[in-house]
């Protein structure tokens, strides 16, 4: 499902490395959610969310800091996004996940491939350019 490709890369092999990790934890939910064989993932489900939640706040620190050393003119909307991504993971209930995981799942893995699209591909590859002109790669 979630397969990286060149056209995701921001030139920078730390970041790049941290999006190909949140793409394996991407993967890792559609692998669960995938199978059909009537077991309740409850626990598998709520632990994969709890790791794309700490990885992808590690993430954000990591760019975020980045951007605020070398000046970047966007920092804070980049960061604005950071948060709402943020806030939209916290905003799953459990609850929920444990009586619709299928369903909050696909919902998951579909909001997952719209950020990677949207935010990788759009709003991160904004300051690749800016950060690779100041030596950062």
């Amino acid at each position: 499902m979630f397969k990286w490709k060149d056209e995701f890369s921001v030139n920078i092999e730390a970041i790049d490395r941290q999006h190909q990790e949140l793409f394996k934890i991407g993967n890792s939910l559609y692998e669960i959610i995938s199978i059909k064989d009537g077991v309740d993932r409850y626990d598998e489900v709520v632990e994969i969310l709890h790791r794309l939640m700490d990885y992808a706040k590690y993430h954000f620190d990591f760019e975020e800091k980045m951007m605020e050393e070398n000046g970047y003119p966007k920092l804070q909307n980049h960061k604005r996004q950071h948060d709402s991504f943020i806030q939209k993971v916290k905003s799953i209930d459990e609850k929920d996940i444990d009586e619709k995981q299928r369903t909050i799942g696909m919902d998951l893995i579909i909001f997952i491939a719209n950020w990677i699209e949207n935010h990788i591909l759009k709003t991160d590859m904004e300051y690749k350019e800016f950060m690779n002109d100041k030596g950062i790669y």
